[in-house]
């Protein structure tokens, strides 16, 4: 392994987007039902699966959605197992975003409002994102975090589970496994 000081400074940058982009979004996990209180009510719970990074895993996931899972409203819960910061949540959601064809101008407006929205998370934490048509609301541990009134960030924002494209595809098959199946 490389001494960090031979890395350079593009080389930490580098480093930490991939740690960054290792908590983005793989087996069943179940959750229990008194986890997800009234964020999920007037939906079904539907899949769920782990992401892992090289090997680590960052987070468990569920989604709950109504006859539609690719479509609002719906709520994706992440019970993270790694600490990590909010601005390295908010960086890699962005550059999935990104990835995904997120307008620029529009992806640097959200990433900032993210870096103020997501707390920095420890083992054990969990976030709630809850999509609906207008945009999106955030829990973190029970206590609303706010929310994005942006359909477009809410599309984007999902897609970075749940569009084909996805960097995550067992995740994806996971969560969108129909309910008894």
């Amino acid at each position: 392994m490389r001494d960090p000081s031979e890395v350079g400074p593009h080389g930490l940058r580098r480093r930490r987007l991939l740690w960054a982009l290792a908590a983005l979004p793989c087996s069943l996990v179940p959750l229990p039902a008194f986890a997800v209180s009234a964020t999920t009510e007037g939906l079904r719970r539907w899949g769920s699966g782990e992401f892992r990074r090289y090997g680590f895993l960052i987070y468990e996931a569920t989604l709950w959605a109504g006859d539609d899972p690719l479509q609002p409203p719906l709520a994706l819960r992440l019970d993270y197992r790694r600490a990590l910061s909010g601005r390295a949540i908010a960086d890699a959601s962005i550059a999935e975003m990104r990835r995904l064809g997120g307008d620029k101008a529009r992806l640097e407006n959200w990433g900032e409002a993210l870096a103020r929205l997501f707390p920095d998370v420890a083992s054990g934490d969990h976030i709630i994102g809850i999509y609906g048509p207008e945009g999106a609301q955030f829990v973190h541990n029970g206590r609303p975090l706010g929310e994005m009134a942006d359909a477009e960030f809410a599309r984007l924002f999902f897609a970075i589970w749940l569009d084909p494209r996805t960097r995550a595809p067992q995740l994806r098959m996971a969560l969108l496994r129909q309910p008894g199946q």
